[in-house]
């Protein structure tokens, strides 16, 4: 029985943890806050490298696995500013814009929250959105219309993997805007307990 699962980011290389997320459900847990610094640094100008063709104004991740790879690629193309979109709800949100969300790694139906106070930061620029994992496609859909709700156009989607081939249905012709620095699958196990991989 597999425990890990070797895949590269990028340059970087990552054991990272395999999950049973139900009996028919297994995934390679990409948590992007544990893997340091310097990953996050060197992932941002390796996207950043992707992207810089694209005349980016600004970057807008997702809260909260989002929030080193936008500060890292931010800093990379030499940008200044930032906008996080948040599924927990806080008072400077009470009467944002919002995109109802569900992700692979959390079994309950949110709400992504656009902070009204930063929609000038978006309005009229040229986006990249930017998470960690592109994997049903949920949480940047979501991100994309809220984007494109407050008037920015978004020209890049950056993530550090993707995982499976779902979020192609997901984002339809919008898939073409993805940049990722890797790919991983889902899994299924066999009757035996093995695992497989599962990249449809």
């Amino acid at each position: 029985m597999h425990n890990t699962y070797l895949t590269k980011v990028g340059s970087q290389t990552l054991d990272l943890p395999v999950v049973d997320l139900s009996d028919s459900l297994t995934i390679a847990l990409l948590i992007t806050v544990d893997h340091g610094v310097s990953f996050a640094a060197t992932a941002g100008e390796e996207l950043a490298a992707q992207l810089k063709d694209l005349d980016i104004d600004i970057i807008v991740s997702v809260a909260t696995m989002g929030i080193p790879l936008a500060i890292e690629t931010t800093r990379a193309l030499n940008l200044d500013d930032y906008v996080i979109l948040h599924k927990t709800q806080k008072i400077h949100l009470a009467d944002g814009e919002w995109e109802a969300v569900r992700s692979i790694t959390t079994d309950a139906n949110q709400r992504l929250l656009f902070d009204r106070a930063r929609i000038g930061a978006v309005k009229g620029k040229r986006v990249a959105i930017v998470d960690d994992v592109i994997s049903t496609g949920g949480s940047i859909v979501a991100a994309l219309k809220l984007v494109r709700k407050v008037g920015g156009e978004p020209v890049a989607l950056g993530c550090l993997v993707t995982e499976g081939s779902a979020w192609q249905a997901s984002l339809g012709e919008d898939a073409g805007l993805v940049r990722s620095l890797g790919s991983i699958p889902l899994f299924h196990r066999e009757a035996d307990g093995s695992l497989v991989e599962d990249w449809g």
